[in-house]
């Protein structure tokens, strides 16, 4: 496990594109003078020791000294004590949509994108509770399984998109079903399911297998993200909007939040459907129920002493520019002597 004490100073490392960027200009211009100047053959005569590598080379040593540096000042720490903590909480399983509806952008920037700030809110309100992140179209698919580290449920989450499950359709009974197998404490007393979608393509079965998840004590939550009225699908390619969806007579499929399916579903589950347009609300609301059910005491394992790592970057910093000032800029004995950079000495 690591941390990153002063992540702000990445912003550091866009020096590097622009000595880049300003070292190809430089032998652009450098270029086109001698070219104006003399032939190549006569520029061989006037510069034998002119060398393109060594530049090259030059500018290589000069970026990872500001890449070491940047990383320096970030300060990176490793963890290097596991303790064993008790925590008390809920587990709390997140089943996102992720079929090609959800590319449908009646809510801002689109259904998926929503569905991702929702989840990734709520999770940053808890405290102690473990999570779990199911993904699901035509089937259901383990993201990543109970855990209380955050940071990765939002990396997966972040990860998340239409493209990762070929079958399409909406498998909420999938979903459930696959969320069973993610609570393994049998002595628990509260399970939470929150399923976000828009309801669309979903299965006869969804309120049944809810019911029975319930009877297993599952509440399911669902949060309902897209408009009642609709929207198309978008066809983008590199961002651009090509075409959109079109059903088999050539119609631009209207794809509809279908609140009703998602409050059938929390209905049968003893659990509640929210709308998802409104992302304080949301929080506020998830925030609000988990505070009111009871909590579990489970153990977990966590990195209790971080150490700094800042001294090595620094380091090889200082070694980058040590070689790019003290060794490249002059002929050094040994270096004349290896002749490197194919120069008549």
């Amino acid at each position: 496990m690591y941390q990153l004490d002063e992540k702000i100073w990445f912003w550091g490392l866009l020096v590097i594109p622009i000595i880049i960027l300003l070292f190809l200009m430089l032998q652009v211009w450098k270029y086109r003078a001698q070219k104006k100047f003399a032939n190549k053959e006569l520029l061989q005569r006037l510069s034998p020791n002119q060398s393109l590598f060594k530049s090259i080379l030059k500018i290589v040593v000069l970026c990872l000294a500001f890449a070491c540096l940047a990383l320096a000042m970030v300060n990176p720490k490793i963890g290097t004590k596991l303790e064993t903590v008790k925590r008390e909480g809920v587990d709390v399983v997140f089943a996102v949509d992720v079929s090609k509806s959800m590319l449908a952008e009646d809510i801002a920037p689109n259904r998926l994108e929503k569905a991702k700030q929702l989840v990734t809110q709520i999770i940053n309100n808890l405290a102690s509770d473990r999570v779990g992140i199911i993904a699901y179209a035509g089937k259901a698919f383990p993201q990543l399984p109970i855990t209380t580290d955050y940071a990765s449920a939002k990396m997966f989450l972040q990860n998340m998109n239409t493209d990762m499950l070929s079958s399409q359709g909406t498998a909420i009974d999938e979903a459930i079903e696959l969320a069973k197998t993610y609570f393994d404490d049998e002595e628990q007393t509260n399970r939470v399911l929150i399923i976000i979608s828009d309801g669309e393509d979903h299965s006869e079965m969804s309120s049944r297998v809810a019911e029975e998840a319930n009877k297993q004590g599952i509440r399911i939550f669902t949060i309902g993200v897209g408009d009642v009225k609709g929207g198309p699908i978008p066809i983008k390619k590199n961002g651009v909007v090509l075409n959109y969806k079109k059903d088999n007579n050539g119609e631009t499929v209207i794809t509809k939040l279908h609140e009703e399916t998602l409050k059938s579903i929390a209905e049968e589950a003893n659990g509640e459907y929210i709308n998802g347009s409104n992302t304080a609300t949301v929080v506020e609301t998830i925030h609000e129920i988990l505070n009111k059910m009871d909590k579990t005491e489970f153990e977990s394992k966590e990195f209790a002493d971080f150490k700094d790592q800042f001294q090595w970057f620094l380091g090889f910093g200082i070694f980058f520019l040590f070689i790019d000032i003290f060794l490249l800029e002059r002929k050094t004995a040994w270096l004349k002597k290896l002749n490197l950079f194919n120069e008549n000495l």
